[in-house]
């Protein structure tokens, strides 16, 4: 008769920390409970030393890139995003947070300076209100399998081009980045899969299967290095 084993406890792999940055112009609770759904231990707060050290940032939002924009510098946000690029830290930008990570954003003909991670403008572009859908380049890890798949696009705002492609060098072994497109209507930039930066003028968190498809498979991108817990202002999801 076999002996039975002493028992033990299986290793369960830590969630992946998510900060979605509080910059106070947008209710982040809806999006935080998405991204909690998808298997990040999610955290919102503005502190600056957490949104560092996270295994994955979320800029997100639907208010305008000119009332957010002065909250985020004045958390820091700018730095933030900077050196966590530098290190190849995953950011995630949603909404007016991909808006902002372009070098300007046009409202009512009232120009918005963003973070400028990439040249280009957001302006309006001629899309109704409510679901876009999306063309997927070969390669997208994001959004494999969901071509012609409709998101929510509250703000019909987006770039209608993505200059750093018109300048990719031919001899470069850097990763081209990879643009989802809007499909019928006028062409504009859907999302941008660019290294450590991904960004969409799409909100996930209220896309439906797809939508949650895609915020799973980033949180799933993500490796749990951050240390825990952290005391830090905000709440978590």
């Amino acid at each position: 008769m076999p002996r039975r084993s002493r028992g033990y406890r299986v290793p369960v792999p830590a969630q992946p920390l998510v900060v979605v940055l509080d910059h106070g112009a947008d209710d982040h609770g809806p999006l935080a409970q998405a991204l909690t759904s998808a298997g990040a231990h999610v955290v919102v707060t503005a502190d600056k030393r957490t949104a560092l050290v996270a295994d994955g940032l979320v800029i997100a939002g639907r208010a305008p890139a000119a009332d957010v924009m002065p909250a985020l510098r004045a958390i820091g946000a700018d730095q933030v995003v900077d050196r966590r690029l530098a290190g190849g830290r995953a950011v995630l930008a949603l909404g007016v947070g991909m808006h902002v990570m372009f070098t300007d954003v046009v409202r009512d003909g009232a120009v918005t300076e963003g973070l400028g991670e990439w040249a280009g403008v957001v302006d309006s572009v001629d899309a109704p209100p409510g679901e876009v859908a999306v063309q997927v380049p070969a390669g997208s890890a994001l959004f494999e399998g969901l071509d012609g798949a409709g998101f929510h696009l509250p703000d019909a705002r987006a770039p209608r081009t993505f200059p750093l492609l018109d300048d990719w060098p031919a001899d470069t072994r850097l990763v081209v980045p990879l643009v989802t497109w809007s499909s019928g209507g006028e062409r504009f930039v859907v999302a941008v899969e660019n290294g450590p930066l991904v960004a969409l003028a799409v909100h996930p968190e209220s896309s439906g299967p797809a939508g949650a498809a895609v915020l799973a498979r980033w949180v799933s991108s993500l490796r749990p290095t951050a240390p825990g817990p952290i005391d830090a202002p905000g709440v978590t999801a």
